[in-house]
This record gives structure tokens, C-alpha cells and sequence, in this order.
């Protein structure tokens, strides 16, 4: 029988302790979803969930008379989390799904694994180790695993219509755990209800497709996503721009060693539009950081790869760092593929990877003086001294950053003089 046992985070005390606790008086408690299926698939298990027979009220009670941290995190739908030795475990109810409405379930309790496993989503999020570290399966997830196939539980588009947001989730599980081509079933159903992700919050969208965007290599999961209609529902900014950037990008990641970034990857599909990035983002309700990032790369222009060091210094200091960074990526990125079929472009990537070389050590410089030595050089408080203080930045800027504080005084008493 197929076993987690020898697994080190299966091995921790806290998670005995939890085995202990609900492992007795006739109740039951396994290991479920993705510690399971990342351990089979040799991943890092991540969070590890529990499901058991006991109702929420009953984990809770026995949890504190062992002197267990409990927090209700969902215990209206069944779901508490223990807290042992700063490990958080959750743990919910086996249930059954009563009534849905696609975007929440009403369920009940119970203590049928079966049925509780038949509810949930994939096959490969559907499997159980018990105290022993044995597996059980219910419904077919272990041939799933060996195949890597992302395949949903029973019909496809029934669970599709259980919560929408299973589209996105058959997508991002894709990208991050199937080969191969989709589950031609699975992808149907999206497809069939693609229109039903206009019910959904911006923030759960924009949940999964974050997590899509982290996958290592995204690239097949968006091109299904857009042949089945549903990443036009979802960004609708890529139909005209396309996502051909993606595998030029996701090759370079690897090449250079990059920290993959989502939103980076975000902005190789959608134009750098200014007002179509602005809008998205509040579509999608993006953090101030998510959306301030986008619109930094929006004002950002296009970087020559014959740009001379001391021009993108003062592109730099102007912009900053992190819009350019990005598009230095990207130009990268694209220059590199080119050079594939076209040795001409070896040089255009070699002149990217240095300009990104020096963007990324690149520490802005102290502009020396400030408002009070406009003041002491004689002119009153108002719109003047910033006027006057903008002209010494820009005529510092100009010159590198090689003007020191005594010209830059000089210079300001010079235009003050009457002549």
C-alpha cells in the first residue's frame, strides 16, 4: 500500500499530538489534500490540513482540555485550526454538500469518508493518509498522481457549477502539477461556463490567477485558459496583446536565475497602458503595491539597449528603479529568444543583460540641498523656493550627479543676483 510514513513533516510531534487527540473514542482524524499529493508528487508538503469525524464543537472541547491554541477559523463550516508548538493545523469536518448556488456551499456534517471525498474538487486533492501514513483513495487520484493528470471528481460539470471558481482552480492546478494536454472533459466544462466568472469577487479571482501567474512554468495553462475562452473573461487586456511573451520569459527566469514574479509575468500579457492598467487593477481590486508596481511599468518607456550608463542613471533617479527593472526583463527576455534563430540579436541581449546588471546595483545619489538653502539664499516661503530647488535638481541630474553642494549654492546665488 502506497505510504507517506518515512515523510519528515508526517514525522513532526505536533502532528502525533493531533492523531492522538481525534484518533480516539471512537472518532477518526487523516491527513488530506495538498500534504498528500505534494509528497507523492515529491513537492514540499506546504500546509498540512486535516479532516476528521469529530463535529468543530467536539475538536475544540478536546483540543482545550489538552492545553491546545485553538482558533475557529471557519467553524460554521466545520473547519477550527489547532495550534501546536507554532504549527497551525487544520482541521474540519468530514461533510456533504447540501445545497450550492456556485459560489457557496451549504453542507452538512458527517462521517462518511467517502462522501466527503467525492465533494471536494480533483481527483489529486481527494487523498487521505491515515496515523500510518497509508493512503486511501476513493476516487481514483492515486493513477492521477502517477500521470499527472488534473481530472475533476465525478462529472465535471457538476463540480464546475458547485463554485465557479473551480474554472480558474482546473487552470491553476494545471500549470502547477498536470502534463500533457488538459482533461478534455475537465477543460469542456470551463469552457460551457466561463460567462459564470462575472459572478465571482474580484479578490478570488484574482487570488487564483496570482497563484496561476507563481506556477514555475505558467505558459500551457494560459494558452488552454485563452483557447477555451476563459482568460478573456478573467483579463480580457490580453485578447489584442497575447501571451506570446511568456515562454521567452519563463526561459529566462531559468537562464539568469530570476525569482519568478507574477506580476512581472502580468505585465508581459497586458499592453503598458497607463489607463488600461489602472483600470484593471481596480477591477480586480489589486493591493495599492500590485496596482502602484503596474503603473510604474505603465510610465515607463521602452529602453533602448544603445542607452549610455549615465542615461539610465538619470532615468533612474527619475522613475526609478523598479519600473525599469521590469522592462529591462522583458527586452531581455524578448532580445534572447530572437537570438535563438538570429545571431544578430546576441548583441542587443548582451547590451540588455549589462544596462540590468546596472539598474540592479544602482543606489540613488542624495540631491545636497533642500528648501532651507533656498530660504538662507534669500527668497521668501512660497511656490518659489521649489521652483528654484526643481531647476538645481535638474541641473545636478543633468550633469550626472557631479555637482557639489558649493557650485550648486553658488549657482542658486547667481540666479538671485539682480544682474
Amino acid at each position: 500500500m502506497t505510504s507517506i510514513a518515512a515523510e519528515p513533516w508526517f514525522q513532526a510531534p505536533s502532528l502525533g499530538l493531533v492523531f492522538a487527540l481525534l484518533n480516539a473514542d471512537g472518532g477518526e482524524v487523516r491527513v488530506v489534500g495538498g500534504a498528500v499529493r505534494n509528497s507523492l508528487l515529491g513537492l514540499p508538503a506546504g500546509d498540512v490540513d486535516l479532516a476528521t469525524t469529530w463535529r468543530p464543537q467536539d475538536v475544540v472541547e478536546r483540543a482545550k482540555g489538552a492545553g491546545i491554541k485553538v482558533v475557529p477559523t471557519g467553524i460554521d463550516h466545520g473547519t477550527v485550526t489547532l495550534v501546536i508548538d507554532g504549527i497551525p493545523y487544520e482541521v474540519t469536518t468530514l461533510r456533504r454538500d447540501v445545497a450550492t448556488d456556485g459560489r457557496r456551499a451549504e453542507v452538512a456534517f458527517g462521517t462518511d469518508w467517502n462522501a466527503d471525498a467525492e465533494r471536494r474538487d480533483f481527483t489529486i486533492n481527494a487523498l487521505y493518509a491515515d496515523a500510518k501514513g497509508e493512503i486511501f483513495d476513493y476516487v481514483g487520484g492515486l493513477p492521477d498522481i502517477e500521470s499527472r493528470t488534473l481530472r475533476f471528481i465525478g462529472s465535471a460539470a457538476e463540480r464546475v457549477a458547485e463554485d465557479y471558481l473551480r474554472i480558474l482552480r482546473f487552470f491553476r492546478f494545471f500549470a502547477h502539477y498536470g502534463s500533457g494536454r488538459p482533461d478534455a472533459e475537465g477543460l469542456r466544462a470551463c469552457a460551457q461556463a466561463r460567462a459564470k466568472l462575472a459572478t465571482l469577487s474580484a479578490e478570488r479571482v484574482w487570488g487564483e490567477m496570482e497563484k496561476l501567474l507563481a506556477a514555475e512554468d505558467p505558459g500551457r495553462a494560459l494558452l488552454w485558459m485563452r483557447q477555451a475562452g476563459v482568460l478573456g473573461e478573467v483579463l480580457p487586456e490580453t485578447e489584442k496583446w497575447g501571451i506570446d511573451a511568456i515562454p521567452g520569459l519563463i526561459a529566462a527566469e531559468k537562464i539568469f536565475s530570476w525569482v519568478p514574479e507574477p506580476l512581472l509575468r502580468l505585465a508581459a500579457i497586458v499592453p503598458p497602458d497607463a489607463d488600461r492598467l489602472e483600470a484593471m487593477a481596480a477591477r480586480l481590486r489589486l493591493s495599492k503595491a500590485e496596482a502602484a508596481f503596474l503603473a510604474r511599468f505603465a510610465e515607463t518607456p521602452a529602453i533602448a539597449a544603445t542607452l549610455a550608463d549615465a542615461a539610465l542613471d538619470r532615468e533612474l533617479y527619475r522613475k526609478g528603479a523598479e519600473g525599469i527593472v521590469a522592462r529591462l526583463k522583458l527586452s531581455l527576455a524578448s532580445a534572447r529568444r530572437k537570438s535563438e534563430t538570429d545571431p544578430a540579436f546576441l548583441a542587443e541581449t548582451a547590451a540588455f543583460q549589462r544596462l540590468l546588471a546596472r539598474a540592479g546595483k544602482w543606489q540613488r545619489p542624495v540631491f545636497p540641498l533642500s528648501g532651507v538653502d533656498v530660504l538662507r539664499a534669500g527668497v521668501p516661503a512660497g511656490p518659489k523656493v521649489g521652483e528654484l530647488l526643481t531647476e538645481l535638481e535638474n541641473f545636478w541630474i543633468d550633469r550626472n550627479f557631479n555637482i557639489d553642494r558649493a557650485t550648486l549654492v553658488a549657482r542658486l546665488e547667481s540666479w538671485l543676483r539682480p544682474d
